[in-house]
């Protein structure tokens, strides 16, 4: 049987030509491989515009050929440095929110301190008319005490200089009006080491047990403060008569108070520590597990 020229219309040359027309993006018998995207192998077949080079990116990966990490990702620079300056402004905002209300009120009650001193030891410490004075700087102290920690909480202003600030300025107005008051023989010295000594215990208590969770103020240790400021105001007053006597048990009301809210704090200072060390524990045996 006569075979087909190659040359002649529907030979095998003519239905390769065919082929390759009808399909100009299909890889060739050679192995050459066409653009990923939308090259095509070889010359581009009459009448037919190329069509432009697309980036491979679309497919490839981080090794594409022609894609850099910049045109991967255009903004990752900006970015970061966008992240980057957001945590200095951040910082920058935190570090002026120490100057609010709150702490200004704290900074003037740890200013009163000496300024309470001066006018209680004033002359002599007896004079009555000095005595009022320091009454009027040891109530303004303590008022202040009120109204910091209520705007901080209010108001979101709480900042760590506030928690470490606060206590300090409360135990320095109270541990001053109490040894003044002692040094000049108005109040027993037993009292005075029972208030400061459950203060300052309470206080390092705090820090002790902080890495398991805080102590919260209790509504005991709240009366107990509101006791406490009234009787040493009223011991800091020259007052006689009745007025003395009334003294006298709003004191002792007050020493009763701060040993048993010691006593309480001690408790929850112990089952705090208990949960946060079998929290603990159980978080270990999980991770082991």
């Amino acid at each position: 049987m006569t075979g087909v020229p190659a040359s002649a219309p529907g030979g095998p040359a003519a239905q390769g030509a065919a082929a390759g027309a009808a399909a100009p993006g299909a890889a060739s018998a050679s192995g050459e491989a066409p653009d990923a995207v939308s090259g095509f192998s070889g010359a581009a077949a009459p009448g037919v515009p190329a069509a432009p080079a697309v980036s491979s990116g679309v497919t490839g990966g981080p090794g594409a050929p022609g894609v850099s990490e910049a045109s991967r990702a255009p903004g990752a620079e900006s970015g970061a440095k966008s992240a980057r300056g957001g945590k200095l402004a951040a910082a920058a905002v935190n570090e002026a929110s120490v100057w609010n209300i709150a702490n200004l009120l704290t900074m003037l009650r740890l200013l009163l301190v000496p300024g309470f001193v001066a006018l209680m030891l004033a002359e002599g410490g007896y004079d009555p008319a000095w005595r009022s004075l320091a009454w009027a700087a040891f109530a303004i102290a303590m008022i202040t005490d009120l109204f910091d920690g209520h705007l901080a909480r209010t108001y979101n202003l709480v900042t760590d200089f506030g928690k470490i600030a606060d206590p300090i300025a409360d135990k320095a107005i109270m541990g001053a009006a109490l040894i003044c008051l002692s040094s000049l023989g108005d109040l027993p010295w037993w009292v005075t080491g029972v208030i400061l000594g459950r203060e300052l215990g309470i206080t390092l208590l705090r820090f002790l047990v902080i890495r398991y969770g805080v102590i919260p103020a209790s509504r005991g240790g709240k009366l107990k403060t509101l006791i406490q400021g009234v009787a040493v105001g009223m011991y800091v007053l020259a007052l006689t008569g009745w007025l003395a006597t009334l003294r006298f048990w709003v004191m002792a009301a007050a020493v009763v108070l701060t040993v048993l809210t010691g006593l309480d704090y001690v408790r929850q200072a112990i089952v705090l520590r208990r949960q946060g060390i079998a929290e603990r524990k159980a978080a270990l045996e999980e991770t082991e597990a």
